[in-house]
Formats: C-alpha cells, structure tokens, sequence
C-alpha cells in the first residue's frame, strides 16, 4: 500500500508573517490527518524559519530547487543538497514545469538535479509534463517518456528514481484555471507505472505518483481515488490552511 503524499510548493510567496500564520493554521487541522505525508516546500529565504516551526510536528520540508552541482563551490545563487538537508529538509521538487519553460532547465539536467538530490540525502520529487500543444498533437506519452528516461536511463538516475517520488503536471493545467479530468489524470499515470515497470516491476508497484495540475478541495477526492495517483503537487491551494488542509483530508480518506 503506497502511502499518500499532498506536497504544498508556495513557489515564489510568502513573508516572515504569513509563513508563520500559514504554518500554524496547518498544523491546528494536522490532528485529524492520519495516513498522509504532508509536505510544505517555502521559498528559500523562509526553510529555516519553516523548520524551527515544525520541529515538533509530522509535516516535512521540502526545497523548491537545487543545484545541480554537489557540495559547495563557486555558483552564485545557487544553493546545494548538503545545504538543503542542513536546514532540514528530507525532500526537494526538481524539474517543475515552471523550470524547465521559463527557465529552460533540460531533461539532462533535472535528471542531474535528481541525482545529486539523492546523494545528498534528499527525495527528489521529480516533476514530469506536457505543454498544451503537446497535448493537442497527441505527444503526452512521448513527451513524459523523454523526460522520464532521461533518469531512468543511466545507473546514477536508475538508483535516485528508486528514491524518488514522481509529480505529473499538465502544463496546459497550471495556474489556467483548467484540469484535467480524472480520467486523463490516471491516463498518463498508469502509462508513468507502466514505464516505470520497463525498469523494475517493484520500482513501478512502490513509487508514488502525484498529480500537480489545479488540484483544489474541489476535485481533489475525485482525483485522488484513481488507482494510480498517491496524492498531489499543490500550488495555489496550498497558500490557504483551510484549501491545503482539505486536500489532505482528501487523501486520507
């Protein structure tokens, strides 16, 4: 049985103030979820007031980023795996779609993100995903294969995956407004287990799945009681305690 995950990546928001509100508005509904892994990944600036928050509680922290180069060394801007685990963090998103199309990240190199993300002691959740023209011209399964075996493809990637978890995020569903059915949700899931099982069948029966694309309090236990998704990638929702804390309810039941 794959244990749920709800993740609340916060992308570029927050202050001192509402993290601290956010967090605490989080923890009070914390009591009544029992089988969920929640996640909430902050900015940068806000990990380590984050995790002097949560240090008592089941939530877990989770980076938005790394770099792709381990240790320390001479890159401004960036920050590491080992400083991510210094300050707490067990997980880290790599791959976002807003990384790879706005900021040109390559499948190499998230796969390389990933990588260095689970030798530093971090649990890469490695984010896969179309654009809306992609969709439209039938590539979904070829698009989500490349950046798939752009992991699973070498024996560094093939060990990280092993720790990872996946995000499948529709591009075309972000922040439009738009979902994707249920349906077409476990669609690319299953076809995700199903490349996964090319590699090993107990990679394929373990790694949990989320869904990141629009995911609210509305849809979420639709979305979350097809066989393939283990819980999702929250934006929006997650900047809202009672938005986020219902969409945990959702994969707990």
């Amino acid at each position: 049985m794959r244990r749920p995950i709800v993740a609340g990546n916060w992308k570029m928001h927050g202050s001192r103030a509402t993290v601290s509100d956010l967090l605490a508005g989080i923890q009070e509904g914390m009591a009544v979820i029992r089988n969920v892994e929640v996640i909430v990944c902050p900015p940068f600036v806000y990990l380590d007031q984050a995790a002097s928050l949560l240090s008592e509680t089941p939530i877990a922290l989770g980076g938005q980023n790394l770099c792709q180069v381990p240790g320390q060394g001479a890159y401004t801007g960036e920050i590491s795996g080992d400083m991510l685990r210094d300050l707490g963090c067990g997980f880290v998103i790599v791959g976002h779609s807003e990384r790879r199309n706005i900021y040109g990240e390559s499948d190499d190199l998230v796969a390389a993100k990933a990588i260095v993300a689970h030798q530093a002691g971090l649990i890469p959740v490695f984010c896969v995903g179309e654009l809306l023209e992609e969709r439209e011209s039938g590539e979904t399964e070829k698009v989500v294969g490349r950046q798939l075996d752009a992991l699973l493809e070498t024996d560094e990637g093939l060990a990280a995956m092993q720790h990872s978890v996946i995000a499948y995020e529709p591009v075309w569903a972000i922040g439009t407004g738009k979902t994707a059915t249920p349906e077409q949700a476990q669609e690319v899931h299953a076809f995700i287990r199903q490349r996964l099982a090319q590699a090993s069948r107990d990679l394929a029966e373990k790694t949990r799945i989320l869904y990141g694309g629009s995911v609210k309090p509305g849809n979420a236990a639709e979305l979350f009681g097809m066989a393939d998704i283990d819980g999702g990638l929250i934006g929006g929702a997650s900047l809202k305690a009672a938005d986020f804390l219902a969409i945990c309810r959702a994969a707990d039941s």
